[in-house]
């Protein structure tokens, strides 16, 4: 999506808010998302991904720092924004999207499952890479204060973290 916000002569959240126009809530947390951009100072080296996405009636923007070394992908930052309407428990809501970044990291990062004679060779952790804590970005959540009814946290967190470091290593290779 940031390829072809780039080549409309767009900042990748002014892209996605100009096709978000039937859908003010998402719209938002992009908009927030892109000021966010705007305002980061990654360090050399550094670039950033944004990705956008709503399931459960909530909607996430989340803005990944990543750099390319040797062809080896670092994730440093991850700025998540979420809309879950009102934030009951502010604690569980950024505790859930932490989460959905770190389950979401691994599946983008180290996501390879073999084959062996029809079954899946990997049986646990063990023989399985997971995201280490070495390998963990620090996250930060922005939850939008909203007065729609409470929705969900559990997964919306999880979809948009591959595509947000997919366009981060776009801009970085490119």
């Amino acid at each position: 999506m940031d390829e072809l916000a780039e080549l409309a002569g767009n900042t990748p959240a002014q892209f996605r808010i100009n096709h978000l126009e039937n859908n003010p809530r998402q719209q938002n947390v992009v908009q927030v998302a892109g000021d966010l951009m705007d305002e980061m100072q990654p360090l050399k080296g550094r670039y950033l991904g944004l990705a956008a996405h709503g399931s459960f009636s909530s909607y996430v923007a989340e803005i990944a720092e990543v750099s390319v070394d040797a062809g080896q992908i670092r994730v440093h930052k991850v700025v998540c924004i979420v809309d879950c309407g009102l934030a009951v428990n502010p604690d569980i809501v950024k505790a859930q999207m932490e989460g959905a970044v770190m389950y979401g990291l691994t599946a983008a990062l180290h996501g390879n499952l073999e084959l062996e004679n029809g079954a899946i060779k990997q049986s646990n952790f063990h023989d399985y890479p997971i995201l280490r804590m070495d390998e963990a970005p620090e996250v930060e959540v922005v939850i939008v204060q909203s007065d729609e009814a409470p929705t969900g946290v559990g997964e919306p967190g999880l979809p948009p973290i591959a595509p947000a470091v997919a366009n981060a290593v776009y801009k970085a290779t490119s």
